[in-house]
């Protein structure tokens, strides 16, 4: 499906997930538009059916010179306008339309639509880190074994069976649980080789928060690092020790479980190809997989006084 072609004047392109605001995304892209207006911003609204569709226009905005483009979705439709955007001079704008939006958590973007439309045509620029494998770019993280199984076994449900996204997604988590197949890894990393045998392999776009109520968060996309997690030597029981060492701050003292940061990394296995999941979106790729940070690569559109650090 070809890009809307924006009217002059235009202030900022706009590429709404079609699936994404319950069945209403029409109602809100005049709802976008209007609001854009009364900020004096004149914005172009896309709906876009699909990820191709959303690159396509991200891509038509970025060769017309607009100052801003912004996707309203989930991390999955982030990403995809993300990977466009990164290394250009185009500012970002997130609007929080999905179930989880780390990304937007993590740089305080608000998560109320018309927050968001204010941060967007009032907002500073920040300049953040986006991380890569592969040639693959990613915002938030990757990973390797059981997530990605767990998502490849979700969207079969999904399609084959037609159960919701979170049934499916607990069913294929019981499964790959009782499978709790293991990964052979060889991890090189600035000159040193670590061997590991684990259940899963986890790469961050700078670190995360692993301990206490906050887990799975960052302060900061700014640090120029991607961040490593991985445990090994452990079973079922032991990745529930593992969770309860998380949650009461304890999970520097476990044995079986690395943490570190680098800029790159490279991780090989047994197998020629492999699952492994970028925001969300898995897909099948060539080893040995070569993760890379891209530092101050994307400039977002943040709020004019944040507490995120510079």
């Amino acid at each position: 499906m070809p890009p809307d072609t924006p009217v002059p004047g235009t202030d900022i392109v706009v590429i709404i997930n079609a699936n994404a605001g319950g069945g209403h995304a029409e109602e809100i892209a005049r709802d976008i538009t209007a609001q854009f207006l009364a900020l004096g911003q004149h914005a172009c609204v896309t709906l876009a059916r699909d990820g191709k569709h959303m690159i396509a226009t991200a891509e038509a905005a970025v060769r017309d010179g607009i100052a801003k483009v912004a996707v309203g979705g989930g991390d999955g439709s982030v990403n995809a306008v993300a990977s466009v955007l990164a290394g250009t001079t185009t500012a970002f704008g997130v609007l929080p339309m999905g179930t989880l939006n780390h990304f937007a958590k993590d740089l305080q973007i608000p998560l109320a639509l018309d927050q968001a439309i204010h941060t967007i045509a009032t907002g500073r620029a920040l300049l953040v880190d986006t991380g890569e494998v592969n040639g693959v770019l990613f915002v938030n993280n990757s990973s390797l074994g059981l997530y990605p199984d767990i998502v490849h076994d979700r969207e079969k449900q999904q399609n084959r069976l037609g159960r919701g996204k979170w049934l499916a997604f607990c069913w294929a988590a019981l499964g790959a649980l009782r499978r709790y197949p293991f990964l052979d890894v060889r991890l090189s990393i600035e000159d040193q080789e670590h061997r590991r045998r684990t259940p899963f392999v986890f790469i961050g776009n700078n670190e995360y928060l692993m301990e206490g109520f906050n887990i799975g968060t960052r302060t900061t996309l700014t640090c120029g690092k991607l961040s490593l997690y991985v445990c090994h030597r452990t079973g079922r029981l032991g990745l529930l020790r593992l969770a309860m060492h998380a949650l009461f701050g304890r999970l520097h003292q476990a044995s079986d479980f690395d943490m570190l940061t680098a800029t790159e990394i490279s991780i090989e296995t047994r197998h020629r190809s492999i699952r492994v999941a970028t925001d969300g979106e898995v897909n099948l790729m060539r080893t040995p997989l070569h993760y890379r940070i891209r530092p101050a690569s994307l400039s977002v559109l943040v709020p004019a006084v944040t507490a995120v650090a510079a």
